[in-house]
């Protein structure tokens, strides 16, 4: 049986002689030096002192040599591979001392110097929206009213003809303030404007109301707790749904272009009798209910008409209340959201983008005046 081979010359492992390893550690360094940026020297790292550089892989060869063999194959190897990595700190620190210097002089702005870069502002598309509207009906000879937005119950409720018992008035649809005694709520329309104007001048009466609202609903893509209505009030004599009709199909042309009328559907408000739901000829389709492929339109959903708002002759009651002699005078009023004309307008598709403040939604409408 052999015994161990005490005799093994570690010069027969070509990699470990002395001469071998000075060549690798002076190659390394030579590279190391002539590296003139980072990307460089990046690539001579990999090159003289990665996994498989010459030194690494002379490294892996003492394993084969006898134990009295591998101290001195392992110094002469470890030396080498020291002086190496020393030599790329030295040259980083150079190198990146360089770059930094030049970033300053290749880089620097005088910020005194002139400049034609004036970033383009954005009004808020929902302010443009409520002028574009409130400039619609004053061209007809309307006024603008205003009103708070923090009202009293009476007005809010009672004088528009919603009872005490009417469901509304729950803390599942309106905002309520404390203390409960003051009865305050939040106005969950702008229809207290109608009230406030009917009590303080007597008709004829024409005037929209534009303005922000509150109602306790979640938000999604299409509903928020706070949101925007323009409603609208004539008052005088001989005034019929005639008269109506023919206001809002202004609107609709004013707002989504010549072709775009309305149709009325019955329905019920507490304070206008009889009621319509208001719809609009869509604006995509042209009330075809098909695209210019033939495919259902996805706008209307093949109906050719799209939901707006709301309207009706005012009730008695509501004049009654607002003392003004339903005898002598009739009138109309309506309601039309309007987030619901700037997402029909402009294809806004999610009601959030339209509150969150992000410049990227609103900077495209520009500085519309």
């Amino acid at each position: 049986m052999s015994g161990p081979n005490s005799d093994y010359d570690p010069v027969e492992v070509t990699p470990l002689r002395a001469d071998e390893v000075e060549a690798m550690r002076d190659a390394a360094l030579d590279a190391i030096a002539g590296a003139q940026d980072l990307a460089a020297l990046k690539q001579v790292r990999l090159e003289h002192a990665g996994d498989r550089s010459p030194l690494a892989l002379a490294n892996r060869e003492i394993g084969a040599l006898p134990p009295q063999a591998r101290k001195e194959a392992g110094a002469r190897v470890g030396k080498a591979r020291g002086e190496v990595n020393k030599a790329l700190g030295q040259r980083t620190a150079v190198l990146e001392a360089e770059h930094a210097e030049r970033i300053l002089v290749e880089e620097t702005v005088d910020v005194t110097l002139p400049t034609d870069r004036v970033i383009a502002g954005a009004r808020h598309p929902i302010t443009t929206m409520s002028e574009r509207i409130a400039d619609v009906f004053v061209s007809m000879g309307w006024e603008i009213a205003e009103g708070p937005q923090v009202e009293a119950e009476w007005l809010n409720f009672d004088a528009l003809n919603l009872g005490p018992d009417h469901p509304a008035r729950t803390m599942q649809d309106t905002f309520w303030l404390e203390p409960a005694e003051a009865a305050l709520v939040l106005r969950t329309h702008t229809s207290p404007v109608q009230a406030r104007t009917m009590l303080t001048r007597k008709p004829p009466i024409y005037i929209a109301c534009p303005g922000r609202v509150y109602r306790t609903d979640e938000i999604d893509a299409t509903h928020s707790p706070v949101f925007h209505q323009v409603e609208g009030l004539v008052i005088d004599e001989g005034i019929t749904m005639a008269h109506l009709k023919g206001s809002l199909d202004h609107f609709a042309t004013s707002m989504f272009g010549d072709g775009i009328t309305t149709r009325f559907r019955p329905s019920y408000f507490p304070f206008t009798e009889p009621s319509a739901e208001v719809d609009l000829v869509c604006f995509v389709c042209r009330g075809a209910a098909v695209n210019e492929e033939g495919d259902t339109c996805r706008t209307c959903r093949g109906e050719g008409w799209i939901e707006w708002g709301g309207c009706g002759v005012v009730n008695p009651r509501v004049l009654v209340a607002c003392g003004v002699d339903p005898d002598t005078y009739t009138g109309f009023a309506f309601g039309m959201g309007i987030d619901r004309t700037l997402m029909f307008r402009h294809n806004v598709e999610d009601l959030r983008d339209v509150f969150e403040g992000d410049v990227r939604f609103t900077q495209p409408f520009g500085m519309e005046i």
